[in-house]
């Protein structure tokens, strides 16, 4: 029998740690060579409103396959931006075993990267978090970077005033204009569907760490080139150099992948402003759904 899981019960069966830990491996063994997975196909249906990825990966572990809709026409009705199923399958026999909703783990999977990425990059002492964007990935931010520094400040902006205020209350959180947000902030995450940068460099203090998730689009942009010009962490060079605006158009040099860090193959420039630019790759949905599904089988 092939599993369902809904979202509901993936609420249930996925947790933080496991899942910040659990993607800490996944890159690593992707940027040592042990994943195959080809950069996400985009299919664009209609430009800036209605898209449709295909993402499929291959670890020792586990094998999989994302199908994710990217509908940013959706903002403000009700129905979600992102939406999605994953296939999770035996890569020893090729045995189908579960297929669940996607969206939860995305969200998730997301946050829990910028998370590992914050624990290796961002000032141990980090005080102050700055969130560019109100929306799921800001909250799922802020749930999965508590986790890992003592934030005593948090600070949103959002192009729709209301909606900052509204997180501002919900999430004990000052609502602030953009610039005044990044000035003197430790740990800035830009999660907006920005197509010109919201974030410029100038504001960035020394030693400072950026994550920036959104903007997923080759010509879209969330940071200025000045803020691009620190140093640059990714989740895959090939994805990125694909897929962001604020890698391609900036021509940033990148200093390394994230998995590399993780794998102690390259130094964690701890010391230095940094940017860390995620696109989202398959790995990381594939080994989430891996840890649900296990967590699932474990309850029987």
């Amino acid at each position: 029998m092939v599993m369902y899981l809904s979202e509901e019960r993936i609420e249930d069966l996925l947790r933080w740690d496991p899942l910040i830990a659990a993607m800490e491996t996944a890159l690593a063994s992707f940027s040592l060579g042990r994943v195959l997975q080809p950069v996400r196909n985009m299919l664009t249906i209609e430009e800036g409103k209605r898209y449709l990825g295909i993402m499929p990966a291959v670890a020792e572990d586990a094998m999989g396959a994302k199908l994710v809709s990217f509908y940013p026409g959706n903002s403000g009705t009700g129905v979600p931006t992102h939406l999605a199923m994953i296939l999770l399958f035996r890569p020893d026999t090729g045995e189908p075993l579960a297929v669940m909703d996607g969206r939860l783990i995305t969200e998730m999977r997301t946050a829990a990267v910028s998370a590992a990425a914050t624990r290796w990059l961002a000032a141990p002492d980090a005080q102050i978090l700055a969130l560019l964007g109100s929306g799921v990935q800001a909250r799922a931010h802020l749930q999965a970077l508590m986790l890992v520094r003592h934030f005593a400040e948090v600070r949103v902006w959002s192009r729709t005033a209301e909606h900052a205020e509204r997180f501002a209350e919900q999430h004990k959180a000052k609502a602030m204009p953009a610039e005044s947000a990044v000035r003197g902030a430790d740990v800035i995450v830009t999660a907006t569907a920005a197509v010109k940068p919201i974030l410029k460099g100038a504001w960035l203090k020394p030693g400072a760490h950026v994550n920036a998730v959104g903007s997923p689009r080759p010509d879209w942009r969330e940071l200025d080139d000045a803020a691009m010009a620190n140093t640059l962490v990714v989740d895959s060079r090939e994805a990125v150099l694909k897929e962001s605006g604020d890698v391609i158009l900036s021509k940033a040099k990148i200093y390394t992948e994230i998995g590399e860090i993780f794998a102690g193959v390259k130094e964690a420039p701890v010391s230095a402003t940094t940017v860390f630019k995620s696109v989202g790759i398959a790995i990381e949905d594939i080994a989430a759904a891996k840890l649900v599904y296990d967590a699932a089988c474990g309850e029987h």
